[in-house]
């Protein structure tokens, strides 16, 4: 019990000296968003990866998580978080991907709700759990595939997109609110983050920088 104490509040490798050092060269890489920069030092990410890449969870890499995906850099995270939030506070957000729940816990400590889309089951199952641990209350989940977002709770003040299409998918566009924004990897080889704001009917769309996602994929996998 003990030792699963120190685990969880991070000790070594994981401590909180270690995070504040993540901080540090975040802000050098050009974050500025103080509310996002809060979120990530109090959020326990080597909860996020296997214990045996714990020791590794404050770098500013990516890192697999299994099923072929993987947990972003902590930069990108903020980045988007950063994009997202441009536009002044969020109520009702969308995401595309829960994942391991990293960026999941990132959004939730700076939006007022959560709606999570990820289609492979055990991933999304372990991030509920994770994040229950950690308190994190303001998510439901959706166990389906993310082309189609999840239209009953749309329209959607911002939605953050966690794997790369080749194009923006029009059902996700369809979902957000008029004045929303929507931040996604877009692209096969050459990928691309993009800013998308809706004005009316009127989508503008801005490339921000080079990227390297998993392809978001159709279809939902249970097992």
């Amino acid at each position: 019990m003990v030792r699963d104490e120190l685990y969880k509040n991070g000790i070594g490798m994981t401590s909180q000296r270690t995070r504040e050092r993540l901080l540090e060269r975040l802000f050098e890489e050009g974050i500025r968003n103080l509310h996002v920069l809060e979120a990530i030092r109090r959020t326990p990410r080597h909860l996020f990866v296997d214990e045996a890449l714990a020791h590794r969870a404050y770098e500013d890499t990516a890192l697999p998580i299994g099923h072929n995906q993987t947990l972003s850099q902590p930069y990108i995270v903020a980045r988007m978080t950063e994009l997202l939030l441009g536009g002044g506070p969020l109520d009702k957000v969308m995401e595309v991907g829960t994942g391991s729940g990293y960026q999941t816990a990132i959004l939730a400590q700076v939006v007022e709700r959560i709606f999570s889309v990820e289609r492979i089951y055990p991933l999304q199952e372990r991030a509920k759990a994770v994040l229950k641990d950690i308190n994190i209350r303001n998510v439901v989940f959706r166990h389906a595939d993310g082309n189609w977002g999840w239209p009953q709770y749309g329209p959607y003040d911002a939605i953050l997109v966690t794997a790369a299409p080749a194009e923006v998918p029009k059902e996700l566009l369809s979902q957000l609110a008029d004045g929303g924004r929507m931040v996604i990897p877009v692209g096969e080889q050459d990928q691309h983050l993009m800013l998308v704001v809706r004005n009316g009917d009127e989508f503008i769309y801005q490339q921000v920088e080079p990227v390297r996602f998993v392809p978001l994929l159709a279809g939902a996998i249970r097992s």
